[in-house]
């Protein structure tokens, strides 16, 4: 491992995914670069975001300071903008030579899973490197 990924949006699956990472970077002396992203919404008018920017910065800096707890290496935490999450984090992880991804995984089962489908399922099936997806 060279550079791993975390990606985060805060929630509670996302929290378990940090953890892991942090701990993949602190077992390996690898540095781990933070990321959310900041989805963009709707198709036409004035650009809008999932989440307000200042909002979205204090999440991941959230994200970023318990890595640092809990012993890995953090070389940035950052924001990215994107109309799809997985995509976004997947463009991110080959533009910055990062060959693992971290993220976690929700509890949708059934019709929510068919209908909303799974960002991590999607990260993992289009990333250029090994996904780890944290429980």
């Amino acid at each position: 491992m060279r550079k791993i990924l975390v990606a985060t949006d805060g929630s509670a699956h996302s929290e378990r995914a940090v953890a892991h990472a942090a701990w993949l970077s602190k077992a390996g002396g690898v540095p781990l670069v933070v990321a959310m992203v900041n989805v963009m919404l709707g198709a036409r008018g004035p650009l809008t975001l999932s989440h307000p920017e200042a909002e979205a910065k204090a999440i991941v800096d959230k994200a970023a300071a318990e890595a640092r707890t809990a012993g890995a290496t953090v070389e940035a935490a950052t924001v990215v903008t994107g109309r799809e999450a997985s995509s976004a984090v997947v463009n991110f992880a080959e533009a910055n030579g990062v060959d693992v991804i971290v993220t976690g995984t929700g509890d949708k089962t059934g019709l929510s899973r068919l209908v909303l489908g799974s960002v991590a399922g999607d990260i993992a099936a289009r990333a250029h490197c090994t996904v780890v997806i944290a429980r």
